[in-house]
């Protein structure tokens, strides 16, 4: 039988306080489905960056927009989604900081590390407008057998 998948969603006000808030969920919804204290870092991590994105250059601070943050627990992943009210942009835009020209800068190092930290990376058009980050982090193979197990565990 197909474990169903579990998802919680939570509307985040534009406040830099959100960033700690979506950290803090994301920390303990992997923590509890199962993954390491390596693996929960960098998942805590790319939440952190996506959100402080949203906030800062989606939203642009506006405080009367909303970041969404929903986290997906699957059977062989754990699915994040991070949406802004703001502009859409192109990835390629964003300059890559591992070049020369770019190493002093600061812009595109969020995204540099989100793709690094998590397996799957993606940014989309979100369904109202604004941008849409989707990443995932599948659970560790040693945990892979009983991650079906885990995602009917989490409260």
């Amino acid at each position: 039988m197909a474990t169903r998948a579990q998802r919680i969603e939570v509307t985040l006000e534009t406040l830099l306080e959100s960033v700690d808030l979506a950290e803090d969920i994301a920390l303990r919804v992997a923590a509890e489905a199962g993954f390491g204290d390596e693996d929960c870092h960098k998942i805590g991590m790319s939440v952190r960056e996506a959100v402080i994105n949203a906030y800062s250059y989606g939203n642009r601070k506006e405080r009367g927009r909303k970041i969404g943050l929903a986290l997906e627990l699957e059977e062989r992943k754990l699915v994040v989604h991070v949406l802004d009210e703001g502009k859409n942009f192109c990835l390629a835009d964003v300059p890559d900081p591992l070049a020369e020209e770019n190493l002093l800068r600061t812009s595109g190092r969020g995204i540099f590390l989100m793709r690094a930290f998590m397996d799957e990376f993606d940014i989309q058009c979100g369904p109202n407008g604004g941008t849409e980050l989707v990443m995932s982090k599948k659970f560790p193979s040693a945990a892979s057998n009983g991650a079906a197990g885990k995602v009917n565990e989490i409260k």
